[in-house]
């Protein structure tokens, strides 16, 4: 493979996946890693990726902007259903607690919930609401508060005086970006108070987020790592991130 071609790869690689290190480049293109960092130094010169510590991710991988939810909901669904699978493992037994994050993600774990076992639901997702309104296993409270067109979520004063009030066994909750330096993040500050209120509020916290999420950054923080118990994602991570986040004591799996 001439240089060239390796370094289109690498950066359709990068833009597909989100974040690689330069471990995983310099065995996947059996070249050394003095390489690997002289085609990520050109391809950055060139505005396709920016380099960050150990690897590289999009050079749009900071941004303040989001997709609307009909755009979101069929982005990489397959891997969307079958992290919603896994991560219903996390929920609570009969008559347990869980508060639902506005997602499309989570909005897939609906489908997941035993129809025998009661639980006791909370959720500011207007989406998430209509489908869990008609299950009668479940004991639901709809979260109030100005909704955002954009996600269909619920935020904003009304939403975090509830949610001040609440507390629930697990906590699923989604997020736009995921990174070691920046926790989880996410352009919207109302959004960000209420995620950070609902991982406030939960013994457990779940985050269901496919991998092309992990090593970006998003504007607003609203948790750090350490506030993460459980992280459910898709067979795409990559081994270096998967060891950072373990060592950060989060139990990844991996659908």
């Amino acid at each position: 493979m001439y240089p060239e071609e390796r370094q289109q790869s690498i950066a359709e690689l990068v833009g597909r996946r989100g974040r690689v290190s330069v471990a995983d480049l310099a065995g996947r293109y059996a070249v050394t890693t003095e390489t690997v960092r002289r085609d990520l130094a050109l391809l950055e010169r060139l505005g396709h990726v920016r380099r960050v510590h150990g690897g590289a991710v999009p050079s749009a991988a900071i941004t303040v902007t989001e997709p609307a939810l009909a755009d979101r909901e069929h982005a990489r669904a397959g891997q969307k259903d079958r992290i919603a699978a896994a991560a219903a493992a996390y929920l609570p037994a009969a008559r347990g607690s869980v508060v639902f994050d506005a997602g499309t993600t989570t909005g897939r774990l609906v489908a997941a919930l035993p129809t025998d076992t009661e639980l006791t639901v909370a959720t500011n997702s207007v989406p998430i609401a209509a489908r869990l309104a008609g299950l009668g296993s479940v004991q639901l409270h709809l979260i109030g508060g100005r909704v955002r067109g954009i996600t269909q979520a619920a935020v904003g004063e009304d939403a975090l005086r509830f949610l001040g009030t609440l507390h629930v066994d697990v906590a699923f909750i989604g997020t736009n970006a995921l990174s070691a330096e920046h926790g989880l993040s996410t352009p919207d500050s109302d959004e960000a108070a209420v995620k950070r209120a609902m991982v406030r509020c939960a013994d457990r916290v779940v985050v269901v987020a496919d991998s092309s999420k992990i090593g970006r950054r998003h504007l607003l923080s609203f948790a750090p790592l350490s506030a993460v118990d459980v992280l459910v994602t898709d067979t795409d991570i990559d081994d270096a991130d998967r060891l950072q986040l373990t060592d950060h004591g989060i139990e990844v799996v991996t659908a």
